[in-house]
């Protein structure tokens, strides 16, 4: 990691280590994003990331709380009672939200395999949806823990924008709940997450202006800040002769018409650029606008971090438009007598999956937007400048609306040097909501973390292990599929593999008595504190012994699958299998995992991805196919729904790699010889990006030009480049017109 905190690694070692839910919070530029980042990369249990709005979803590279999980919009009620709804209100209570469970296979799996649920900006997360989410996992996991059994991570600064609850809502839910944060929620009052802090400030290394922030942040601020802040009080202070500043402001119609009317001002002609989306990507969560309207001379910003090794800018960066042409703009940064290309940013609308082989949770990518990762930067509202960095910023805060809006604004910046304040700081209105002060109280020490985390991975590697060898689900599971048997008439198809079900049954029935005979010595082993070595061979011998069988009823299911799915009419039949299927596999999978983590743990090593995984367990389902559809076509069974199955998985396998960069993934796609169109309708991207990522794969050496442009072109090229050394493309564009594409110019200028 670039950067590492004590409690960062707490935050770290709690994920990996053991099952506990933590609320992660921290100033603002702690670094709670960049850890966020590190946590999805670096996990090996199955994640799904969730934010309350579309947007902050799409910036966690996530999904909605609403769509994920299935939920109507309106309030929720905890409890059992048939509530009456109004024109301006609408409420569910457990009675009625049964009903959204009603949800797709695709869905009902990712849930029921989910492990680590990260839910990010919970500042804005109200305290009834929690519960109702709570109530969701519990009833279709069939588990009756918290969040049913799911160890959640809590993201978010609760003095930045709190939950919005109308107040006719109000009305009802306070004969509920206490208050309207995610902490009120019943779940958490009952379950309460670890609180960890993340203390160490990234973004700002003035201690002054820390101190200031910090007793702004927690309802200390003396009369020493105020006199330190109002040093920097200008109300005349001129902004369009003073360039380089953003005004942050309350209102959107305030920010909005400094914006335009400072656009309209400049001089010469303005170009629209419009965003480049593919497929499924709604209106509503759009990251930024689909039209850019910009002139030479306008103020703008980046709202992203260069994600290349330059890192030429990061996320709140200003700079002035230097040229502007059809598919070309040009940045130019004064402070730094620097001009950089503005290359377009890619953003994907994903849903969850479950991969049917490896049985874990994976991306799918429904659609992308792809727009230059830039806006008019002559002013913001507080709201949206959540999350950027500036390094000069005139304030507005005179009429500051929301507790904690003043420290929002002031943590935007870097420095007290390059602060303005258009009016003097009041008191009045800046004041954070005191159930949030209280509950920071629960800020758990580092005596108490590292305490905790002792205990608790101790208790996670005991349950870890015990519930790799409990079975007892898994074997009701297949009573009841050999029960409902009993249900269809003798002379249906179904009827005609029930000596086939009663077999498989018997046999997982064979194993329940040694695996809680297992059980009990685990558990006399960890209540002696025997030694792991000891505990190790007690594993590997266990797992010797229930490895064959269980495997056994894998290739059982697989091969009675590849069957039925040639006969018609037995829709429903195959369904019920393919549920056995996924829950016999997982319980193997386990199996292979525990035997990975005791060796990890006896090792001395890190838990991790890296550690939890082998080729074993990756094509584990992948091989016993293989084996099926040899034995398949030995026995003259075609097995062509299988052949096309394999090649599915070979391809996902290949293309599904979320982690990579997009140049990589577009690269192996190439060296698999796709053609340019090709990859654009696989990755949902246009030709435009795809031709934009082979620009950056060929100034980094990764690619020859010549691999994709013949000889001729070349020849003509390097006769049209000769001795011209400009930043801008836009001459040699208007000399070579349509013979040249911006893409082929852009290509060819990276490779010099």
């Amino acid at each position: 990691m670039e950067f590492i905190s004590a409690e960062a690694k707490y935050v770290l070692q709690f994920i990996n280590q053991t099952n506990r839910s933590i609320f992660l919070t921290g100033k603002a530029g702690t670094g709670k994003t960049t850890l966020l980042k590190e946590i999805i990369q670096t996990t090996y249990k199955n994640c799904v990331v969730v934010a309350p709005t579309g947007i902050a979803a799409l910036n966690a590279g996530g999904v909605t709380i609403h769509s994920m999980f299935q939920l109507p919009f309106g309030g929720f009620i905890p409890d059992n009672s048939s509530p009456q709804f109004n024109e301006s209100s609408k409420f569910e209570s457990r009675a009625t939200l049964r009903r959204h469970f009603k949800m797709s296979s695709l869905k009902r799996s990712v849930i029921r395999n989910m492990e680590l649920l990260i839910v990010d900006e919970v500042s804005m997360l109200r305290s009834d949806l929690l519960d109702a989410m709570d109530f969701m996992l519990q009833s279709v996991r069939k588990n009756n823990h918290a969040f049913g059994g799911v160890q959640v991570l809590f993201i978010g600064d609760l003095l930045q924008l709190p939950p919005v609850i109308r107040d006719e809502e109000w009305r009802t839910l306070r004969n509920y709940y206490r208050g309207k944060f995610f902490f009120h929620s019943h779940v958490i009052e009952q379950n309460p997450p670890l609180y960890i802090e993340l203390s160490k400030i990234f973004r700002q290394t003035d201690e002054r202006f820390i101190s200031v922030l910090n007793n702004l942040r927690n309802n200390t601020i003396t009369q020493n800040d105020i006199q330190i802040l109002n040093e920097f009080v200008k109300p005349n202070f001129d902004l369009k002769t003073n360039k380089g500043y953003i005004t942050l402001t309350t209102h959107n119609s305030k920010a909005d018409a400094i914006n335009i009317q400072s656009l309209l001002d400049l001089e010469g002609e303005s170009k629209v650029y419009k965003a480049e989306i593919t497929d499924d990507f709604p209106d509503k969560i759009y990251p930024i606008e689909e039209y850019l309207e910009l002139k030479v001379g306008a103020q703008i910003m980046f709202i992203k971090n260069d994600l290349s090794f330059e890192k030429k800018f990061f996320n709140g960066k200003m700079g002035f438009i230097k040229s502007i042409s059809e598919k070309e703009i040009l940045v130019h940064f004064p402070d730094e007598n620097r001009t950089i290309e503005v290359e377009k940013y890619e953003w994907q609308n994903i849903r969850y999956y479950l991969n049917e082989n490896t049985k874990e949770i994976e991306e799918e990518v429904l659609g992308t937007f792809v727009h230059y990762p830039i806006k008019l930067a002559w002013a913001i509202t507080v709201h949206k400048s959540q999350g950027l960095t500036f390094d000069k910023a005139a304030l507005d805060v005179s009429q500051v609306f929301l507790p904690g809006q003043a420290y929002v604004a002031l943590s935007r910046l870097r420095s007290l040097n390059g602060l303005i304040l258009l009016s003097p700081l009041r008191m009045n209105g800046i004041s954070n909501d005191q159930d949030v002060m209280e509950y920071a109280n629960n800020k758990a020490t580092e005596e108490v973390l590292e305490n905790t985390l002792q205990q608790d991975t101790k208790n996670f590697i005991h349950n870890y292990l015990i519930n790799s060898f409990d079975w007892s689900d898994l074997a009701q599971e297949w009573r009841n599929h050999q029960f409902s048997y009993n249900e269809k008439p003798d002379a249906s198809e179904k009827s005609k593999h029930a000596i086939w079900a009663k077999k498989c049954t018997e046999e997982i029935d064979k194993l329940i008595e040694p695996s809680k005979k297992f059980i009990l010595q685990l558990n006399k082993l960890f209540s002696q504190d025997i030694d792991l070595k000891y505990i190790n061979e007690r594993i590997q011998a266990a797992f010797n012994y229930f490895l064959q069988p269980m495997d056994n009823l894998v290739y059982e299911l697989l091969w009675k699958l590849e069957e039925v799915k040639r006969i018609k009419k037995v829709k429903t039949y195959y369904e019920e299998l393919l549920v056995l299927e996924e829950l016999q596999i997982k319980a193997v999978l386990r199996l292979m995992k525990a035997k990975l983590l005791i060796e990890t743990i006896v090792n001395g090593e890190t838990i991790s991805k890296e550690k939890l995984t082998s080729d074993e367990i990756k094509y584990y389902r992948i091989n016993k196919l293989k084996v099926i559809s040899e034995e398949f076509k030995k026995v003259n069974v075609t097995l062509i729904e299988d052949e096309v199955d394999l090649d599915r998985y070979e391809k996902k396998k290949k293309t599904k790699e979320p982690k990579k960069s997009t140049y990589k993934i577009t690269h192996e796609l190439w060296l698999e010889n796709k053609s340019i169109e090709e990859i654009a309708i696989l990755r949902k991207f246009s030709t435009e990006t795809i031709y934009g990522h082979f620009t950056k794969l060929i100034q980094e050496k990764t690619i020859s030009i010549d691999a994709i442009l013949p000889e001729s072109d070349l020849i003509n090229l390097a006769a049209l480049f000769e001795g011209y050394n400009n930043e801008s493309l836009t001459e040699l564009k208007e000399k070579c017109g349509e013979k040249y594409s911006w893409s082929t110019l852009r290509m060819y200028k990276a490779s010099l």
